[in-house]
């Protein structure tokens, strides 16, 4: 009786309202704070970069000389995905350009 009683009362729960279900937001990537990435100078060494912002949420193979931190946050309640990224580019081991274009949040849909 107990186990089919339980089942019932979560489903009827649901269905009146009188039980919603939590959906969290959820951020994923590298979290990009201004005040890092104006650390950033041209020159800096890939251990440098790192120190400052972490290790890049992708390191394309086919570009080894391209980083990319990119920065996303579904909310809970719906709503649109939003996406932020910063592209970094070397000269074998020398920082030498910083892609802040797509830095603002911007929807993903």
């Amino acid at each position: 009786m107990r186990n089919i009683l339980i089942p019932v009362l979560i489903v009827w729960l649901s269905l009146s309202g009188g039980c919603s279900i939590y959906r969290p937001t959820i951020q994923q990537g590298n979290i990009l704070d201004l005040e890092q990435i104006d650390k950033l100078k041209p020159g800096m060494s890939r251990r440098q970069v790192i120190y400052v912002m972490g290790t890049p949420l992708l390191e394309d193979p086919f570009h080894k000389n391209r980083w990319d931190y990119i920065h996303t946050i579904k909310p809970g309640e719906g709503g649109p995905t939003t996406i932020q990224r910063v592209t970094l580019y070397f000269d074998k081991d020398s920082l030498q350009r910083i892609d802040k274009s797509a830095l603002q949040k911007k929807p993903l849909n």
